[in-house]
Formats: structure tokens, sequence, C-alpha cells
């Protein structure tokens, strides 16, 4: 079968593309570059991904009312502890930054108790926010931890 010269010309220029193509994905071999995963600055979300993880990890006990992690806010239903059923709370996690940082995250919270058949507000201590607020912060270093690691 004979091939029109211009037949020829694209016939080869196809050829020479798929070879340009297949030397250049040779060149790398297996080495690709990585990534610092372990970076305490990891914001592919739009704030710290370990603040970020570590806080839905700690508040997944509660009802999810909100988790918007291009925000950075996390908003939890009201949530009854079975062992204690005339009280519940309510929690919001604000991630403030890329960075993890202790003072990249809030914590607040809302309590209520059962009083004359309603829910009526009563104060939260504050040990029982720079608790959770403690539990995030241990959780994301020890993410960034393990991704060092692996």
């Amino acid at each position: 079968m004979t091939l029109h010269p211009a037949s020829r010309r694209s016939a080869f220029r196809i050829a020479t593309a798929f070879a340009a193509v297949a030397t250049l994905a040779a060149c790398g071999g297996n080495e690709r570059p990585r990534a610092d995963l372990a970076a305490a600055q990891v914001s592919t979300i739009g704030v710290n991904s370990y603040l970020w993880r570590a806080a839905l990890d700690a508040v997944s006990f509660a009802p999810l009312l909100q988790a918007d992690s291009a925000g950075g806010v996390i908003v939890t239903d009201w949530y009854t502890n079975p062992a204690n059923p005339g009280e519940r709370v309510k929690l919001t996690v604000s991630v403030l930054d890329t960075d993890l940082r202790a003072d990249a995250l809030r914590v607040a919270a809302s309590r209520q108790v059962a009083q004359g058949g309603g829910w009526v507000e009563a104060p939260v201590q504050a040990a029982t926010v720079q608790k959770l607020e403690d539990i995030i912060l241990t959780k994301a270093r020890e993410l960034r931890r393990e991704a060092i690691a692996g």
C-alpha cells in the first residue's frame, strides 16, 4: 500500500509526537516530587487540614449542623448525653488560619438544662472549652507527626 506524501507526513508527525510523549514519560521513572505533607501549613481546604480533621474527629459524637471547610466552621446540633438527659450542649469550632497553631482554633459551647418542661441557658465552664481545644490541638499534632513518619 502506497501512502500519499501528505499522508506520510501526517503519519510521521503522529509517530514523532507519540515517541516524544513516551520519552518524556520515561524521564522521571518512578521518581515523583513529594510534597511535604507534614508542613505546619497545609491548607488545601481553606484552613489547616490537621486542625480541621482533628476538630471533626473531636465533635463526631454530636450531630453536625454545618461543616464548612473553606471557612473553617463546624457547628453541631444539640447533643444530650444519655447518662445525663437533663442537660444538652451545642458546639461551634472555628479554624482561623492555615497554620497549625493554638491561636488558630476557637471553640464556643452553649449549654442548656431542662427546667420546668423546657430548656434554659446555663453557664459553660471555661475549663470545658479549654479541654476540647486541647483535645483538638493534640490530635492535630498527632496527625502531623503521622504524616512526617508516613
